[in-house]
């Protein structure tokens, strides 16, 4: 390797690591004379891109100091974006904002997600099913780190989600139901609820023949393998979170919203309870959710 680096560090969710891959091949654009160091929660999410030439993993980063910072030419990139201007007051999609907190030039870079040899025959060989399958991800974020089993600002309506799940199985589809545990199962579906690796589970998308997901790492991924899907968007915003690739379906919930403990953003992802604005109506149509979505 040079001496001279861009040091890209990350923090979060496994989607905002796959929406930061798009933010990485920025970097070494922008700075194609240094070799691009990641820094990050998922690693795995690097390993296989060839404008990354070392990943490691937050925490264990043995040396680090004196092989990327002590007597280098070394440039950090570890702002947080989520705490901007332009992403509180939701003026930029989060990948356009995150470049230009590094100021860089964005050049309408995408999340890039690639499999290796092996990653891919394991998946292949996993998800393989006799019938076309469609992904259904219900609910969100990580299996033991949230308070609630249900995030109301994020999670698929339980009965929508149903609905979608009888209409492709009636019509020959192998539903696999992605959620947080199994209080959030569906009837008649297959469901991935445990722990598994996540190159792994996210190769389940390369096998699908649809998608019907909600804003989580599936619909980041699933934008990164060119797989346009259906994402339906509760209290955050596909304008920020979201990709053109995909048919957004936005939920419209009560104006009137009063949110005591709410700072910088108007949501938690975690949906406290006491902040939900939802009453007795519905947040979807449904009859359009049905038409959009269930077609053969």
């Amino acid at each position: 390797m040079s001496e001279k680096y861009s040091i890209f560090h990350i923090e979060g969710g496994l989607g905002k690591h796959i929406a930061a891959t798009a933010v990485a091949e920025a970097i070494k654009t922008n700075h194609p004379d240094r070799d691009l160091v990641v820094v990050c929660a998922y690693p795995e999410i690097f390993l296989n891109l060839d404008f990354v030439d070392r990943v490691y993993k937050m925490g264990m980063t043995p040396y680090f100091y004196n092989d990327f910072i002590d007597g280098t030419d070394s440039l950090m990139f570890k702002h947080e974006p989520y705490f901007t201007t332009d992403h509180i007051h939701k003026k930029l999609p989060l990948i356009e904002n995150w470049c230009k907190l590094y100021g860089l030039e964005y050049g309408g870079e995408k999340p890039s997600l690639t499999f290796n040899l092996r990653q891919r025959e394991f998946g292949l060989n996993k998800w393989n099913r006799e019938k076309p399958i469609l992904v259904l991800q219900t609910n969100g974020g990580p299996l033991n780190e949230q308070p609630y089993p249900y995030s109301w600002t994020r999670d698929m309506p339980k009965d929508i989600s149903q609905s979608i799940a009888d209409y492709h199985t009636a019509n020959g589809y192998h539903v696999i139901q992605i959620c947080r545990n199994q209080i959030n199962a569906l009837n008649n579906v297959e469901v991935v609820s445990e722990s598994m690796g996540n190159m792994e589970l996210l190769s389940l998308l390369l096998v699908s023949s649809k998608r019907v997901l909600i804003d989580s790492s599936l619909q980041h991924a699933a934008a990164a393998l060119n797989l346009p899907s259906f994402v339906l968007w509760v209290a955050t915003s596909p304008n920020i979170f979201g990709y053109s690739i995909h048919t957004n379906v936005i939920s419209k919930l009560p104006e009137t919203v009063k949110l005591p403990d709410s700072y910088l953003f108007d949501y938690n992802f975690n949906g406290l309870i006491h902040e939900c604005p939802i009453l007795d109506e519905a947040i979807f149509n449904y009859d359009e959710i049905m038409t959009t979505i269930n077609e053969p």
